[in-house]
């Protein structure tokens, strides 16, 4: 399988676990025993720098959200409901890992809009989750609640046509060529030297699969749920909110704002790195996660190496 290939030299295991029905891709590494855990959501092939070093002191998991990376991606017009690609549905698929397999306390580390998840699924059940670790957090400035009245309307209707036409899957197959993912990678990157052909197909080869476009034009259509500051006033654990300040996508002067909330710890100023910090900038964001799980845990105790 190609995802092995890539990772071979990685001294972890592949393992896939049922939830609600599918299958989410797993990769786990466990050197010492802990008294927490490490989950890494989103797509776990974005964190692969981060996965080695972490688990030297902890036990680390890093999980594929349902419908990104190699796990399932069922087709959300077949489910029969109204939404199925949402915050909701991947916190639940957090929380039941969490309860199912790793059986502990939690850390989350999240990027982007895993940092939702991460969020929404602290919400939902509040005796799981440890502390968060967010990474230039997703602001959701396309929230429907962000446009002005006045263009809410052509947004839905855009959102319409991108989903139930063949418009949609045409926009899809143009973005799904190694060129258009370097080129979207060399944007939210500041260190263009990181945008790898490797990269390039750790990224590229998961939007390849059947289904990855209906996964892909469900969620840019997705312009409703949770939105960070409706989240973390209800969150009970302490966070860290790191920014890359050159991300174009997220700018670091909004998220600023977040520094504010009473679970937010610290606000870290991540320099010269853009939207993905735990795969641009690993020597920066590893030891920021790992001092920030050492001021809320015991040091773990060595037992065993497999």
């Amino acid at each position: 399988m190609e995802v092995e290939r890539l990772f071979h030299s990685l001294p972890v295991f592949w393992n896939q676990w049922a939830c609600t029905g599918f299958n989410p891709w797993v990769r786990s590494k466990q050197v010492y025993v802990a008294s927490i855990s490490l989950l890494l959501n989103y797509i776990i092939d974005h964190w692969r720098k981060n996965l080695p070093v972490l688990a030297e002191s902890h036990r680390v998991y890093a999980i594929d959200l349902i419908g990104y990376g190699y796990s399932d991606k069922p087709d959300p017009q077949k489910l029969q409901v109204k939404n199925f690609y949402t915050f909701e549905t991947w916190a639940s698929q957090l929380n039941d890992f969490c309860k199912e397999i790793v059986k502990d306390e939690v850390f989350f580390a999240c990027n982007s809009i895993g940092g939702l998840v991460g969020l929404q699924a602290a919400v939902m059940d509040p005796l799981i989750c440890k502390g968060i670790i967010l990474l230039n957090i997703s602001l959701r400035m396309l929230h429907i609640k962000k446009q002005p009245w006045y263009g809410r309307p052509l947004i839905k209707s855009f959102q319409s046509v991108l989903r139930n036409t063949a418009l949609g899957k045409l926009f899809f197959k143009a973005v799904a060529t190694p060129d258009s993912v370097r080129n979207i990678l060399c944007q939210c990157y500041y260190d263009t030297s990181q945008v790898t052909d490797e990269l390039v197909q750790i990224i590229l080869q998961p939007g390849l699969d059947p289904g990855a476009a209906d996964v892909f034009l469900e969620f840019i259509c997705y312009s409703e749920g949770p939105l960070p500051e409706e989240l973390l006033p209800l969150v009970k654990c302490p966070l860290l909110v790191g920014w890359g300040d050159k991300d174009p996508w997220e700018p670091i002067d909004l998220g600023r704002a977040y520094a504010e909330f009473d679970c937010v710890e610290e606000f870290v100023v991540l320099p010269n790195v853009g939207h993905c910090p735990q795969d641009e900038a690993p020597h920066l964001v590893n030891p920021l996660i790992k001092s920030f799980v050492a001021r809320h845990v015991p040091t773990p105790t060595l037992q065993t190496d497999y």
